[in-house]
């Protein structure tokens, strides 16, 4: 069925490393039977454990792909896709129930639970090797899909929360440009008022020098005309004052004439 998938290079490429795997647990295994040092088959054991860890990170990314080359394959494709994930997913659990009987023979305490990469001393790790000894193989394939499920749907969730966290930046982005905008008029505004203030101030100092000579020249003239009716006055009440001058263009003061007649006979 392998070889009649329709898959593009990246998903062909990890098929045929998980393909490479599963020869080398197979071989690996055939080779554990004829291993009589119980060290020896402990440590090809855990050699076998990190090949199926490896196999089930490759399988994961295997699903991750084909995930996202639904939408270009056909439904056919896509099935078929999915049934040889699951028949991977099955052959990968028949090696670590083979494991399983291989540690329970070897009477080994210290498994390690491959699938989630936990240390042989963490009692978590202890519990869910005795929680997958008690699945069938079809419960530890459901439990898998489930698991791969709930990592792409928390990646999705990731996804979607850079997205908004980047349409919150662009739109603070736009908000900020508008608002410098905003202040650089605001600046352009508030020079040309204090220029506007500044040709004020000089026209009101040149108008009040312009006010201020002006009121001089008109008390300067008032008083020569005080001076003026002054003099006039004076003459008119006392015209033979020698001490004071005629004034220029002004009429000496008539004289009294006497009318003289002459008496006859």
């Amino acid at each position: 069925m392998a070889t009649n998938l329709q898959m593009n290079p990246e998903v062909e490429q990890i098929h045929g490393q998980i393909r490479d795997h599963f020869r080398a647990l197979a071989n690996g295994f055939q080779k554990l039977d004829k291993i009589k040092d119980s060290n020896r088959q402990s440590n090809q054991l855990e050699e076998l454990t990190g090949k199926m860890r490896e196999c089930k990170g490759l399988i994961k990314e295997f699903d991750r792909e084909i995930k996202d080359e639904e939408g270009r394959n056909t439904p056919e494709v896509n099935k078929q896709l999915n049934d040889e994930k699951q028949s991977m997913i099955k052959e990968l659990n028949s090696y670590v129930a083979l494991r399983k009987t291989y540690m329970s023979t070897l009477g080994n305490k210290k498994a390690e639970l491959f699938d989630t990469g936990a240390g042989p001393s963490e009692p978590m790790a202890e519990e869910n090797v005795q929680l997958a000894s008690k699945m069938s193989n079809q419960e530890l394939i459901n439990t898998g899909i489930n698991t791969m499920d709930e990592t792409d749907q928390a990646i999705e969730r990731s996804k979607q929360v850079v997205h908004q966290t980047i349409e919150v930046g662009t739109q603070t982005a736009t908000t900020l440009k508008g608002q410098t905008d905003q202040m650089g008029r605001i600046v352009n505004e508030l020079d040309s008022i204090q220029f506007s203030i500044k040709k004020a101030s000089q026209l009101v100092k040149e108008i009040g020098r312009k006010v201020a000579t002006d009121k001089c020249i008109m008390l300067f003239l008032f008083l020569i005309v005080c001076g003026v009716i002054a003099i006039i006055v004076v003459k008119i009440v006392n015209p033979h004052n020698k001490d004071i001058r005629d004034i220029p263009g002004l009429a000496p003061p008539v004289p009294t004439r006497r009318l003289l007649y002459v008496r006859t006979g």
